[in-house]
Protein backbone atom coordinates (compact mmCIF):
# COMPACT_ATOMS: atom_id res chain seq x y z
CA UNK A 1 0.00 0.00 0.00
CA UNK A 2 1.10 3.50 -0.60
CA UNK A 3 2.26 6.19 1.81
CA UNK A 4 -0.26 8.33 0.75
CA UNK A 5 -3.17 5.60 1.29
CA UNK A 6 -1.99 4.80 4.47
CA UNK A 7 -1.89 8.21 5.73
CA UNK A 8 -5.12 8.34 4.15
CA UNK A 9 -6.45 5.02 6.22
CA UNK A 10 -4.76 6.32 9.02
CA UNK A 11 -6.97 9.76 9.47
CA UNK A 12 -10.36 8.07 8.78
CA UNK A 13 -9.39 5.25 11.17
CA UNK A 14 -9.00 9.09 13.48
CA UNK A 15 -12.01 9.93 12.33
CA UNK A 16 -14.13 6.92 13.03
CA UNK A 17 -12.62 7.40 16.56
CA UNK A 18 -14.16 10.68 17.24
CA UNK A 19 -17.75 10.68 18.47
CA UNK A 20 -18.25 14.12 17.49
CA UNK A 21 -17.05 13.36 14.14
CA UNK A 22 -19.45 10.14 13.55
CA UNK A 23 -22.42 12.08 15.07
CA UNK A 24 -21.93 15.06 12.77
CA UNK A 25 -21.56 13.14 9.63
CA UNK A 26 -24.23 10.83 11.07
CA UNK A 27 -26.84 13.82 11.48
CA UNK A 28 -25.96 15.31 8.20
CA UNK A 29 -27.11 11.96 6.61
CA UNK A 30 -29.85 11.83 8.38
CA UNK A 31 -30.47 15.98 7.38
CA UNK A 32 -30.11 14.85 3.72
CA UNK A 33 -32.68 12.21 3.91
CA UNK A 34 -35.14 14.63 5.61
CA UNK A 35 -33.80 17.27 2.89
CA UNK A 36 -34.81 15.06 0.37
CA UNK A 37 -37.88 13.19 1.62
CA UNK A 38 -39.13 17.24 2.30
CA UNK A 39 -38.80 18.60 -0.57
CA UNK A 40 -40.23 15.57 -2.71
CA UNK A 41 -43.31 16.13 -0.64
CA UNK A 42 -43.62 19.67 -0.43
CA UNK A 43 -42.93 19.23 -4.63
CA UNK A 44 -45.79 16.87 -5.08
CA UNK A 45 -48.22 18.64 -3.00
CA UNK A 46 -47.65 21.62 -4.98
CA UNK A 47 -47.94 20.07 -8.21
CA UNK A 48 -51.32 18.64 -7.16
CA UNK A 49 -52.20 21.79 -5.52
CA UNK A 50 -51.79 23.57 -8.84
CA UNK A 51 -52.96 21.14 -11.44
CA UNK A 52 -56.05 21.19 -9.03
CA UNK A 53 -56.60 24.82 -9.09
CA UNK A 54 -55.51 24.61 -12.99
CA UNK A 55 -58.48 22.61 -13.57
CA UNK A 56 -60.91 24.24 -12.14
CA UNK A 57 -60.12 27.94 -13.27
CA UNK A 58 -59.99 26.67 -16.87
CA UNK A 59 -63.35 24.92 -16.16
CA UNK A 60 -64.59 27.84 -14.46
CA UNK A 61 -63.61 30.33 -17.81
CA UNK A 62 -64.96 27.68 -20.47
CA UNK A 63 -68.10 27.10 -18.53
CA UNK A 64 -69.08 31.05 -18.78
CA UNK A 65 -72.95 31.38 -20.33
CA UNK A 66 -73.38 33.59 -23.40
CA UNK A 67 -71.94 37.04 -22.31
CA UNK A 68 -70.34 40.10 -24.08
CA UNK A 69 -67.23 39.12 -25.17
CA UNK A 70 -65.79 42.61 -23.12
CA UNK A 71 -67.56 41.17 -20.09
CA UNK A 72 -65.58 38.00 -20.56
CA UNK A 73 -62.08 40.17 -21.40
CA UNK A 74 -62.93 41.66 -17.79
CA UNK A 75 -63.72 38.02 -16.08
CA UNK A 76 -60.07 37.44 -16.29
CA UNK A 77 -58.26 33.79 -16.42
CA UNK A 78 -55.79 32.56 -13.55
CA UNK A 79 -52.77 30.05 -15.03
CA UNK A 80 -50.35 28.47 -13.53
CA UNK A 81 -46.52 27.42 -14.26
CA UNK A 82 -45.62 23.84 -13.44
CA UNK A 83 -42.28 23.43 -11.96
CA UNK A 84 -39.87 21.17 -13.51
CA UNK A 85 -38.68 18.24 -11.62
CA UNK A 86 -35.14 20.00 -10.65
CA UNK A 87 -37.06 22.28 -8.75
CA UNK A 88 -37.40 19.96 -5.90
CA UNK A 89 -33.58 19.98 -5.85
CA UNK A 90 -33.27 23.91 -5.99
CA UNK A 91 -36.52 25.80 -5.85
CA UNK A 92 -35.25 28.54 -5.85
CA UNK A 93 -36.64 31.77 -6.52
CA UNK A 94 -40.22 30.55 -6.82
CA UNK A 95 -40.62 30.62 -2.83
CA UNK A 96 -40.33 34.62 -3.41
CA UNK A 97 -42.00 35.21 -6.81
CA UNK A 98 -45.16 32.78 -6.80
CA UNK A 99 -46.02 30.63 -10.15
CA UNK A 100 -49.66 31.74 -10.72
CA UNK A 101 -51.11 34.43 -12.60
CA UNK A 102 -54.41 36.74 -13.25
CA UNK A 103 -54.58 37.54 -16.66
CA UNK A 104 -57.31 40.33 -17.23
CA UNK A 105 -57.78 42.78 -20.32
CA UNK A 106 -56.28 46.54 -20.10
CA UNK A 107 -53.74 45.56 -17.15
CA UNK A 108 -50.26 43.57 -17.32
CA UNK A 109 -50.51 41.41 -13.39
CA UNK A 110 -47.43 39.66 -11.93
CA UNK A 111 -46.83 36.70 -10.84
CA UNK A 112 -48.88 35.86 -6.86
CA UNK A 113 -49.14 33.16 -4.28
CA UNK A 114 -45.30 32.43 -3.36
CA UNK A 115 -44.71 30.71 -0.27
CA UNK A 116 -42.89 33.12 1.33
CA UNK A 117 -46.52 35.35 1.52
CA UNK A 118 -48.38 32.54 3.06
CA UNK A 119 -46.12 31.06 5.36
CA UNK A 120 -44.05 32.28 7.98
CA UNK A 121 -40.98 34.87 7.78
CA UNK A 122 -38.97 31.53 8.58
CA UNK A 123 -38.85 30.59 4.97
CA UNK A 124 -37.08 33.96 4.29
CA UNK A 125 -34.07 31.60 5.59
CA UNK A 126 -33.63 29.53 3.55
CA UNK A 127 -35.87 26.75 2.70
CA UNK A 128 -34.31 22.49 3.94
CA UNK A 129 -33.59 21.32 0.59
CA UNK A 130 -30.98 18.91 -0.11
CA UNK A 131 -29.07 21.99 -2.09
CA UNK A 132 -29.54 23.60 0.98
CA UNK A 133 -27.83 21.47 2.52
CA UNK A 134 -24.71 20.75 0.52
CA UNK A 135 -24.38 24.63 -0.24
CA UNK A 136 -24.30 25.53 3.72
CA UNK A 137 -24.27 22.61 6.37
CA UNK A 138 -21.83 19.65 4.19
CA UNK A 139 -19.07 22.83 3.96
CA UNK A 140 -19.26 23.39 8.02
CA UNK A 141 -18.77 19.34 8.49
CA UNK A 142 -15.94 18.99 6.59
CA UNK A 143 -14.09 22.09 8.08
CA UNK A 144 -14.95 19.96 11.88
CA UNK A 145 -13.22 17.06 10.52
CA UNK A 146 -10.70 18.15 8.67
CA UNK A 147 -9.20 21.89 10.72
CA UNK A 148 -6.77 19.83 12.67
CA UNK A 149 -5.59 17.29 9.98
CA UNK A 150 -2.32 18.95 9.01
CA UNK A 151 -2.08 22.01 11.85
CA UNK A 152 -2.57 19.12 14.34
CA UNK A 153 0.57 17.05 12.88
CA UNK A 154 2.57 20.35 13.14
CA UNK A 155 1.57 21.31 16.25
CA UNK A 156 2.32 17.67 17.86
CA UNK A 157 6.02 17.47 15.61
CA UNK A 158 4.79 14.43 14.43
CA UNK A 159 5.14 16.14 10.59
CA UNK A 160 8.52 15.73 11.26
CA UNK A 161 8.64 12.52 12.41
CA UNK A 162 6.37 11.30 9.28
CA UNK A 163 9.20 12.63 7.27
CA UNK A 164 11.76 11.27 9.05
CA UNK A 165 10.19 7.69 8.30
CA UNK A 166 10.33 9.05 4.37
CA UNK A 167 7.77 10.19 3.65
CA UNK A 168 7.33 13.74 1.85
CA UNK A 169 5.35 16.42 2.70
CA UNK A 170 3.49 15.84 -0.20
CA UNK A 171 2.86 12.37 0.32
CA UNK A 172 1.09 13.23 3.65
CA UNK A 173 -0.91 16.47 2.35
CA UNK A 174 -2.55 13.86 -0.39
CA UNK A 175 -3.25 11.39 2.18
CA UNK A 176 -5.07 13.78 4.48
CA UNK A 177 -6.97 15.11 0.82
CA UNK A 178 -7.64 11.96 0.13
CA UNK A 179 -9.47 11.23 3.79
CA UNK A 180 -10.93 14.32 3.74
CA UNK A 181 -12.32 14.11 0.10
CA UNK A 182 -13.74 10.33 0.54
CA UNK A 183 -16.12 11.88 3.27
CA UNK A 184 -17.05 14.33 0.91
CA UNK A 185 -17.67 12.02 -1.48
CA UNK A 186 -19.89 9.97 0.54
CA UNK A 187 -21.86 13.19 1.88
CA UNK A 188 -22.34 14.63 -2.09
CA UNK A 189 -23.03 11.09 -3.25
CA UNK A 190 -26.10 10.48 -0.99
CA UNK A 191 -27.69 13.97 -1.99
CA UNK A 192 -26.72 12.96 -5.16
CA UNK A 193 -29.30 9.65 -5.12
CA UNK A 194 -31.77 11.70 -3.45
CA UNK A 195 -31.96 13.73 -6.20
CA UNK A 196 -31.83 11.19 -9.28
CA UNK A 197 -34.83 9.43 -6.93
CA UNK A 198 -36.56 12.91 -6.99
CA UNK A 199 -36.02 13.90 -10.79
CA UNK A 200 -36.90 10.43 -12.05
CA UNK A 201 -36.02 9.59 -15.19
CA UNK A 202 -33.28 12.05 -16.88
CA UNK A 203 -34.54 11.88 -19.98
CA UNK A 204 -34.26 15.63 -21.55
CA UNK A 205 -32.30 17.07 -18.45
CA UNK A 206 -29.79 14.55 -18.09
CA UNK A 207 -27.54 17.14 -19.32
CA UNK A 208 -28.39 19.64 -16.54
CA UNK A 209 -28.81 17.05 -14.07
CA UNK A 210 -25.06 16.45 -15.00
CA UNK A 211 -24.40 20.21 -14.55
CA UNK A 212 -25.33 20.15 -10.90
CA UNK A 213 -23.89 16.81 -10.12
CA UNK A 214 -20.17 18.63 -11.40
CA UNK A 215 -21.00 22.04 -9.71
CA UNK A 216 -21.57 20.59 -7.07
CA UNK A 217 -18.43 18.20 -6.24
CA UNK A 218 -16.52 21.04 -7.31
CA UNK A 219 -18.16 22.82 -4.43
CA UNK A 220 -17.66 20.22 -1.95
CA UNK A 221 -13.55 19.44 -3.08
CA UNK A 222 -13.18 23.12 -2.85
CA UNK A 223 -13.73 23.15 0.59
CA UNK A 224 -11.64 20.00 0.87
CA UNK A 225 -9.04 22.21 -0.86
CA UNK A 226 -9.61 24.97 1.57
CA UNK A 227 -9.87 23.34 4.72
CA UNK A 228 -6.17 21.41 4.18
CA UNK A 229 -5.05 24.84 2.94
CA UNK A 230 -5.58 26.84 5.73
CA UNK A 231 -4.68 23.61 8.02
CA UNK A 232 -1.34 23.72 6.62
CA UNK A 233 -0.95 27.50 7.07
CA UNK A 234 -1.00 27.84 10.87
CA UNK A 235 0.90 26.26 13.25
CA UNK A 236 -2.29 25.75 15.93
CA UNK A 237 -5.20 23.45 14.73
CA UNK A 238 -7.55 26.36 17.23
CA UNK A 239 -6.01 28.74 14.55
CA UNK A 240 -6.98 26.80 12.04
CA UNK A 241 -10.31 25.92 13.07
CA UNK A 242 -11.12 29.69 14.18
CA UNK A 243 -9.85 31.03 10.69
CA UNK A 244 -12.13 28.20 8.56
CA UNK A 245 -15.39 29.11 10.76
CA UNK A 246 -14.66 33.21 9.85
CA UNK A 247 -14.32 31.70 6.30
CA UNK A 248 -17.92 29.60 6.33
CA UNK A 249 -18.98 32.44 7.90
CA UNK A 250 -18.13 35.37 5.50
CA UNK A 251 -18.23 33.40 2.24
CA UNK A 252 -21.35 31.26 3.18
CA UNK A 253 -23.74 33.45 5.28
CA UNK A 254 -22.64 37.23 4.92
CA UNK A 255 -21.92 37.29 1.10
CA UNK A 256 -24.87 36.04 -0.36
CA UNK A 257 -26.72 37.90 2.06
CA UNK A 258 -25.20 41.33 1.35
CA UNK A 259 -24.38 40.93 -2.19
CA UNK A 260 -28.23 41.36 -3.07
CA UNK A 261 -28.67 44.29 -0.84
CA UNK A 262 -25.90 45.99 -2.63
CA UNK A 263 -26.32 44.80 -6.15
CA UNK A 264 -30.39 46.89 -5.54
CA UNK A 265 -28.36 49.60 -3.81
CA UNK A 266 -26.31 49.83 -6.57
CA UNK A 267 -29.31 49.14 -9.81
CA UNK A 268 -32.31 50.97 -7.80
CA UNK A 269 -35.72 49.11 -9.02
CA UNK A 270 -39.19 50.97 -9.71
CA UNK A 271 -41.59 49.10 -6.35
CA UNK A 272 -45.15 47.92 -8.13
CA UNK A 273 -47.03 50.95 -6.96
CA UNK A 274 -44.55 53.01 -8.56
CA UNK A 275 -44.79 51.02 -11.69
CA UNK A 276 -48.64 51.72 -12.18
CA UNK A 277 -48.71 55.44 -11.14
CA UNK A 278 -46.36 55.69 -14.09
CA UNK A 279 -48.02 53.33 -16.24
CA UNK A 280 -51.33 55.55 -15.12
CA UNK A 281 -49.66 58.88 -16.10
CA UNK A 282 -48.60 57.81 -19.70
CA UNK A 283 -51.84 55.64 -20.43
CA UNK A 284 -53.68 59.44 -20.29
CA UNK A 285 -51.02 60.79 -22.47
CA UNK A 286 -51.96 58.05 -25.14
CA UNK A 287 -55.50 58.93 -25.40
CA UNK A 288 -58.86 58.12 -24.50
CA UNK A 289 -61.03 56.07 -26.75
CA UNK A 290 -64.16 57.55 -24.97
CA UNK A 291 -63.14 60.96 -25.63
CA UNK A 292 -64.25 61.79 -28.79
CA UNK A 293 -61.58 64.81 -29.27
CA UNK A 294 -59.02 62.84 -28.19
CA UNK A 295 -56.41 63.01 -31.36
CA UNK A 296 -54.84 59.46 -31.61
CA UNK A 297 -57.97 58.06 -31.47
CA UNK A 298 -59.96 60.46 -34.00
CA UNK A 299 -57.29 59.81 -36.21
CA UNK A 300 -57.70 56.34 -35.58
CA UNK A 301 -61.48 56.57 -36.46
CA UNK A 302 -61.03 58.26 -40.18
CA UNK A 303 -58.19 55.82 -41.07
CA UNK A 304 -60.39 53.41 -40.15
CA UNK A 305 -63.54 54.55 -42.23
CA UNK A 306 -61.00 55.36 -45.16
CA UNK A 307 -60.20 52.09 -45.15
CA UNK A 308 -63.72 50.47 -45.40
CA UNK A 309 -64.70 53.33 -47.54
CA UNK A 310 -67.95 54.80 -45.23
CA UNK A 311 -68.41 57.89 -43.86
CA UNK A 312 -69.48 56.87 -40.88
CA UNK A 313 -69.31 54.15 -37.87
CA UNK A 314 -72.75 53.27 -38.78
CA UNK A 315 -72.20 52.18 -42.09
CA UNK A 316 -69.24 49.63 -41.30
CA UNK A 317 -69.15 46.06 -41.76
CA UNK A 318 -68.03 45.44 -38.29
CA UNK A 319 -68.20 46.67 -34.92
CA UNK A 320 -66.66 49.79 -34.22
CA UNK A 321 -66.37 49.39 -30.12
CA UNK A 322 -64.30 45.75 -31.13
CA UNK A 323 -61.72 47.75 -33.33
CA UNK A 324 -61.51 50.68 -30.56
CA UNK A 325 -60.69 47.85 -28.51
CA UNK A 326 -58.46 46.24 -30.25
CA UNK A 327 -56.52 49.51 -30.92
CA UNK A 328 -56.91 50.23 -26.76
CA UNK A 329 -55.58 47.06 -25.82
CA UNK A 330 -52.65 47.56 -28.50
CA UNK A 331 -51.25 50.60 -27.36
CA UNK A 332 -51.80 49.66 -23.27
CA UNK A 333 -49.72 46.42 -24.09
CA UNK A 334 -47.07 48.26 -25.92
CA UNK A 335 -46.48 50.38 -22.88
CA UNK A 336 -46.94 47.45 -20.17
CA UNK A 337 -44.47 45.63 -22.12
CA UNK A 338 -41.88 49.23 -22.33
CA UNK A 339 -42.14 48.83 -18.44
CA UNK A 340 -41.40 45.68 -17.81
CA UNK A 341 -38.66 45.50 -20.31
CA UNK A 342 -37.42 48.21 -18.36
CA UNK A 343 -37.92 46.34 -14.92
CA UNK A 344 -36.29 42.93 -16.62
CA UNK A 345 -33.38 45.09 -17.39
CA UNK A 346 -32.79 46.75 -14.20
CA UNK A 347 -33.12 42.90 -12.64
CA UNK A 348 -30.83 41.76 -15.07
CA UNK A 349 -28.16 44.18 -13.94
CA UNK A 350 -28.66 43.49 -10.48
CA UNK A 351 -28.44 39.99 -10.94
CA UNK A 352 -24.75 39.89 -12.85
CA UNK A 353 -24.12 41.79 -9.78
CA UNK A 354 -24.72 39.44 -7.60
CA UNK A 355 -23.03 36.66 -9.94
CA UNK A 356 -19.66 38.73 -9.97
CA UNK A 357 -20.20 38.24 -6.63
CA UNK A 358 -19.36 34.90 -7.15
CA UNK A 359 -15.68 35.80 -7.23
CA UNK A 360 -15.78 36.60 -3.48
CA UNK A 361 -17.83 34.19 -2.48
CA UNK A 362 -17.55 30.08 -4.15
CA UNK A 363 -21.52 29.66 -2.21
CA UNK A 364 -22.62 32.49 -4.39
CA UNK A 365 -21.63 30.78 -7.49
CA UNK A 366 -22.67 27.85 -6.85
CA UNK A 367 -26.34 29.47 -6.40
CA UNK A 368 -26.15 30.77 -9.44
CA UNK A 369 -25.22 27.16 -11.05
CA UNK A 370 -27.61 25.66 -9.16
CA UNK A 371 -30.77 27.82 -9.94
CA UNK A 372 -30.11 28.36 -13.03
CA UNK A 373 -29.73 24.32 -14.02
CA UNK A 374 -33.20 23.83 -11.95
CA UNK A 375 -34.65 26.49 -14.14
CA UNK A 376 -35.89 27.87 -10.79
CA UNK A 377 -33.75 31.03 -11.42
CA UNK A 378 -34.85 35.13 -12.42
CA UNK A 379 -34.23 33.95 -16.37
CA UNK A 380 -37.15 30.69 -15.66
CA UNK A 381 -39.45 33.27 -13.91
CA UNK A 382 -38.87 35.79 -16.52
CA UNK A 383 -39.72 33.15 -19.47
CA UNK A 384 -42.98 32.35 -17.23
CA UNK A 385 -44.14 36.00 -17.26
CA UNK A 386 -43.26 36.94 -20.86
CA UNK A 387 -45.08 33.84 -21.78
CA UNK A 388 -47.86 34.46 -20.05
CA UNK A 389 -47.96 38.17 -21.40
CA UNK A 390 -47.99 37.13 -25.18
CA UNK A 391 -50.95 34.32 -23.94
CA UNK A 392 -52.98 37.27 -21.88
CA UNK A 393 -52.61 39.30 -25.24
CA UNK A 394 -53.28 37.24 -27.75
CA UNK A 395 -56.55 36.05 -25.24
CA UNK A 396 -57.65 39.37 -25.06
CA UNK A 397 -57.70 40.41 -29.07
CA UNK A 398 -59.54 37.00 -29.32
CA UNK A 399 -62.48 38.24 -27.53
CA UNK A 400 -61.84 41.73 -28.64
CA UNK A 401 -61.96 40.67 -32.32
CA UNK A 402 -65.16 38.66 -31.29
CA UNK A 403 -66.80 42.00 -30.31
CA UNK A 404 -66.03 43.50 -33.67
CA UNK A 405 -66.90 40.55 -36.00
CA UNK A 406 -69.88 38.50 -33.68
CA UNK A 407 -71.65 41.91 -32.37
CA UNK A 408 -72.98 44.51 -34.55
CA UNK A 409 -72.36 47.94 -33.55
CA UNK A 410 -75.84 48.68 -33.51
CA UNK A 411 -76.70 46.93 -30.65
CA UNK A 412 -73.55 47.85 -29.01
CA UNK A 413 -74.93 51.14 -28.32
CA UNK A 414 -78.36 49.76 -28.16
CA UNK A 415 -79.77 50.94 -24.56
CA UNK A 416 -83.78 48.87 -25.22
CA UNK A 417 -84.46 46.45 -22.74
CA UNK A 418 -83.61 43.41 -24.87
CA UNK A 419 -80.60 45.14 -25.76
CA UNK A 420 -78.79 43.11 -23.33
CA UNK A 421 -79.79 39.84 -24.90
CA UNK A 422 -78.57 40.35 -28.35
CA UNK A 423 -74.88 41.47 -27.54
CA UNK A 424 -74.31 37.88 -26.11
CA UNK A 425 -71.94 35.73 -27.85
CA UNK A 426 -72.73 32.24 -27.60
CA UNK A 427 -70.77 29.97 -24.68
CA UNK A 428 -69.49 27.85 -26.81
CA UNK A 429 -66.88 30.60 -28.06
CA UNK A 430 -65.06 30.25 -24.70
CA UNK A 431 -64.87 26.15 -24.68
CA UNK A 432 -62.99 27.19 -28.21
CA UNK A 433 -60.15 29.22 -26.72
CA UNK A 434 -57.01 27.25 -25.92
CA UNK A 435 -55.60 26.42 -22.77
CA UNK A 436 -52.12 28.57 -21.40
CA UNK A 437 -49.69 25.85 -21.96
CA UNK A 438 -45.93 26.60 -20.84
CA UNK A 439 -43.08 25.70 -23.39
CA UNK A 440 -40.32 25.14 -20.69
CA UNK A 441 -36.57 25.37 -21.66
CA UNK A 442 -34.79 22.58 -23.01
CA UNK A 443 -32.25 20.60 -21.34
CA UNK A 444 -29.42 22.74 -23.21
CA UNK A 445 -30.37 26.06 -22.36
CA UNK A 446 -31.02 25.08 -18.97
CA UNK A 447 -27.20 23.78 -18.92
CA UNK A 448 -25.77 26.84 -20.47
CA UNK A 449 -27.23 28.94 -18.60
CA UNK A 450 -25.32 27.52 -15.55
CA UNK A 451 -21.92 27.46 -17.74
CA UNK A 452 -20.78 31.08 -16.18
CA UNK A 453 -21.56 29.76 -12.46
CA UNK A 454 -19.79 26.44 -12.91
CA UNK A 455 -16.36 28.27 -14.52
CA UNK A 456 -16.32 30.10 -11.50
CA UNK A 457 -16.41 27.36 -9.59
CA UNK A 458 -14.01 25.37 -11.21
CA UNK A 459 -11.57 28.65 -11.03
CA UNK A 460 -11.77 28.93 -7.58
CA UNK A 461 -10.97 24.82 -7.32
CA UNK A 462 -7.82 25.44 -9.44
CA UNK A 463 -6.69 28.73 -7.38
CA UNK A 464 -7.11 26.96 -3.81
CA UNK A 465 -5.17 23.26 -5.49
CA UNK A 466 -2.48 25.30 -6.74
CA UNK A 467 -2.03 27.11 -2.97
CA UNK A 468 -2.69 23.50 -1.71
CA UNK A 469 0.31 22.31 -4.39
CA UNK A 470 2.39 24.89 -3.48
CA UNK A 471 1.59 24.98 0.69
CA UNK A 472 2.58 20.73 0.13
CA UNK A 473 6.22 21.87 -1.31
CA UNK A 474 6.93 23.97 2.15
CA UNK A 475 9.91 22.07 3.95
CA UNK A 476 8.19 20.24 7.49
CA UNK A 477 8.21 22.62 10.90
CA UNK A 478 8.80 21.25 14.46
CA UNK A 479 6.72 22.91 16.99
Amino acid sequence: MSVTRLIARDELRLMVRNRVAVIAFTLLVLLTLVAVLSSWVHQRGNAELRDRHKDAAEHAFGAQPDRHPHRVVHYGHFIFRPLGPLAAFDPGVDAFTGSSMFLEGHRQNTANFGDVRQSSLLVRFGQLTPAFVLQVVAPLLLIFLGYGALARETERGTMRLLMLQGASRGQVVRGKLLALGTVALVAGLLAMIGFLAIAGQPGALALPMATIAIGYAAYLALWVVLTLLVSASVRRSRDALLALVALWAVAVVLLPRLAPDMASAAVPLQNRLQTNVAIARDLRRMGDSHNPDDPHFAAFKQSVLKRYGVTRVEDLPVNYKGLLALEGERLTSELFDRYAGNSYAAQDRQNALVKAAGVLSPAIALRSLSMAAAGTDFAGHRRFLEQAEAYRYTLVQRLNRMQAEAVSYSDDTATDADADRRKRVAAENWEQIPDFTYRAPSGAALAAGALPGLAIELGWLVVAGLLLARASRRPGESR
